[in-house]
């Protein structure tokens, strides 16, 4: 506190102590190995889409604009043109109505052509696809699955498997986390989840786990620490 010269007026400087970094969610490996071993013992198309989305780290929005045109087993690559979300119609704000809309990704960077692992591969594989125009959440070419459907069948899966708060958003937090586990190169990182930056990748999805921080740690002892 410090009075101004000439008045009688009193400056106070307030200092509020800094608000805490909420720490991210991600599966652990014992978590992660439950929530696959759940989808894939009643494998449908919804299940399938979320175990795509673990192993790929695609937004919400994507996994339900994909269809299967998008993914070629050839190339074991997938293809992300496309989002999907609900979105306030312009024309009555008042009455508040939305809809569904499919549109182009978040960024530039968003769309982007993703690598496939041999492990999902051979489950696309196994999928029955009636059409490449189906969407690979419902195998159907007309019915899709909207962002807050998926994120409602996803938290049931979640509590069968005896996993508590964490949301579809978690799955993309965790590829990223098990991708720096292994040591993927950070730019090749940031390109898959479809970041304009390697900043944001580091900044917002990287998330080391307490086993890699530990293992990290233990490496001290090899130079005396």
């Amino acid at each position: 506190v410090k009075q101004q010269p000439g008045n009688d007026l009193f400056e106070i400087d307030i200092s509020y102590p800094k608000e805490k970094k909420r720490e991210i969610r991600i599966l652990t490996e014992e978590e992660q190995a439950k929530l696959v071993q759940y989808l894939l013992a009643d494998l449908d198309h919804c299940k399938f889409g979320t175990l795509f989305a673990l192993l790929t780290g695609l937004r919400i929005g994507e996994i339900c604009a994909l269809r299967w045109k998008d993914i070629s087993l050839r190339k074991k690559t997938v293809r992300i043109d496309f989002t999907m979300q609900r979105l306030q119609l312009p024309d009555n704000p008042v009455e508040n109505k939305t809809a569904v809309m499919i549109g182009d990704p978040k960024s530039a960077m968003s769309a982007r052509v993703i690598p496939l692992t041999d492990f999902i591969v051979d489950f696309c594989k196994k999928m029955e696809i009636p059409s490449p125009q189906a969407f690979v959440l419902t195998g159907e070419t007309e019915r899709y699955m909207e962002p807050r459907t998926l994120q409602y069948r996803f938290a049931k899966y979640a509590k069968e498997c005896g996993i508590a708060d964490v949301h579809f958003h978690t799955l993309r937090h965790t590829f990223a986390t098990r991708c720096v586990e292994v040591g993927f190169e950070m730019k090749s990182l940031s390109e898959i989840l479809g970041h304009s930056t390697v900043k944001v990748t580091l900044d917002r999805y990287v998330h080391p786990s307490m086993e890699l921080k530990r293992n990290n740690m233990d490496k001290l002892s090899q130079i005396g620490f």
